[in-house]
């Protein structure tokens, strides 16, 4: 399919618009790493510059961040397995991202950050990697970047495809835009019906429109995680604990005030705290400890110990086997309009979860959890407050909790089985 002449006006107004805004990302980077120094490095692939052409690569993937990047583990994991000489590239945006690449494959990928989505940058990223098919993950639709695939030939889909109603309405302007790239598409494998509804909306082809499920039911836990559990839960005994993960910066008050509540009934409790971003690692620990706390950290300590009252985990993917370790989880990014984090990862574990208002990036998965009794929302703090106290108060609610939540992932698999049917190379490719 060739670009026609209303794309190309949509497309070259698009690019003007980024190219406009090119001293903008300069600005955003060198903001970003006064907090977080990554940001600093590798500026190279932030604009597609790179050493000389190496072999295309076979299968490319991208995962915007560290969230998307473990719901693609299973998939990427999967392909591996069956087809160990792949080449394959995960791209990411963030550091985060990034590091959890590199901390789940090691040399076993290539990876790089994706380019801006400026027509020069995707070119030349495209025809570095000349990758034999592209798989985007979630929500990541690029213009220029669906575009330079179908230019080069490349077949793409976007796989565990989610589209909030929020998301939906917010493309505006790009929608004409949007409706053209969707449609260079092999395909959309939704995480759910409502999700496909949305895509067809924004433009796909609802013949290419596929329910194939959410590969976050598809969750695996990491090498060593079982035993890193059972090490802490035996350096923990009898004493009840919380976790409280993937918290943003308007959230930390609210931690600090539930946990000062909570101890109040149960003294010895153990707050678990895991920050969204590692530059908050360090901020959340000075504040606890300002609260007149005892505090450990995962890198510091390695483990708590009796007369620690808060434990910052900060490192990067221990997350779902600290969620192991307590009783009850609180899932950040749920108090501000931050739309959620990843629910399925306590429930997998046998934890009970609690949560905020603010799911819309998850609202499916919430939805489901909450009819199956296997998740509760509170409308503000105090509401989660007084739902964490419920639960590490009966013994019997969090059981029932936790067999719900176990069931729910257990009949949510088969999205990976479902996506690798519609994505997986012809055996011998690579």
């Amino acid at each position: 399919m060739r670009a026609d002449p209303i794309e190309r006006v949509l497309r070259g107004l698009y690019s003007a618009a980024l190219y406009l805004l090119l001293p903008a990302t300069l600005y955003h980077l060198v903001w970003r790493g006064f907090r977080q120094g990554e940001y600093l490095l590798r500026w190279n692939e932030r604009y597609a510059v790179y050493d000389p052409v190496e072999e295309p690569v076979d299968v490319w993937v991208h995962a915007v961040s560290m969230g998307e990047v473990n719901a693609a583990a299973p998939l990427v994991n999967a392909l591996r397995a069956r087809h160990p000489g792949l080449r394959l590239l995960v791209t990411s945006i963030t550091p985060t991202g990034s590091a959890r690449v590199r901390a789940l494959w090691g040399d076993g990928v290539e990876h790089v950050y994706l380019p801006y989505d400026l027509p020069g940058a995707v070119s030349r990223f495209l025809r570095h990697f000349r990758p034999r098919r592209a798989l985007v993950l979630e929500t990541e639709l690029w213009p220029n970047l669906l575009f330079g695939c179908r230019d080069h030939g490349i077949p793409a889909w976007i796989v565990n495809a989610r589209l909030s109603a929020r998301s939906l309405r917010g493309y505006g302007l790009l929608r004409p835009l949007l409706r053209r790239a969707l449609r260079t598409l092999r395909g959309v494998l939704a995480q759910s019906p409502a999700d496909a509804r949305r895509f067809v909306q924004l433009g796909a082809d609802p013949v290419g429109t596929t329910v194939a499920g959410n590969l976050k039911f598809d969750i695996a836990i990491a090498e060593g995680g079982d035993e890193l559990s059972a090490e802490l839960r035996a350096r923990i005994g009898a004493r009840p604990s919380w976790i409280a993960a993937s918290t943003h910066p308007g959230e930390e008050a609210a931690v600090l005030e539930i946990h000062r509540q909570l101890r109040r009934r149960w003294p010895e409790l153990l707050l678990l705290w895991a920050p969204r971003h590692p530059e908050r690692f360090r901020g959340v620990a000075q504040q606890a400890i300002e609260a007149g706390w005892r505090v450990a950290t995962r890198t510091l300590t390695r483990w708590p110990d009796a007369e620690d009252a808060v434990f910052v985990v900060d490192t990067m993917g221990e997350l779902v086997s600290f969620y192991g370790c307590a009783q009850v989880a609180f899932v950040g990014g749920s108090l501000e309009d931050i739309g959620g984090h990843n629910l399925l990862e306590p429930a997998a574990v046998g934890t009970a979860a609690v949560s905020g208002p603010h799911l819309h990036n998850f609202a499916d998965i919430a939805a489901r959890m909450k009819a199956a009794g296997a998740l509760r929302v509170g409308a503000d703090a105090d509401a989660v407050a007084m739902h964490l106290g419920e639960l590490l108060g009966d013994a019997q609610a969090r059981a029932a909790m936790v067999a719900a939540g176990l069931a729910l992932v257990g009949e949510g698999r088969g999205a990976l089985s479902r996506t690798l049917a519609l994505v997986d190379p012809a055996p011998g490719a690579g």
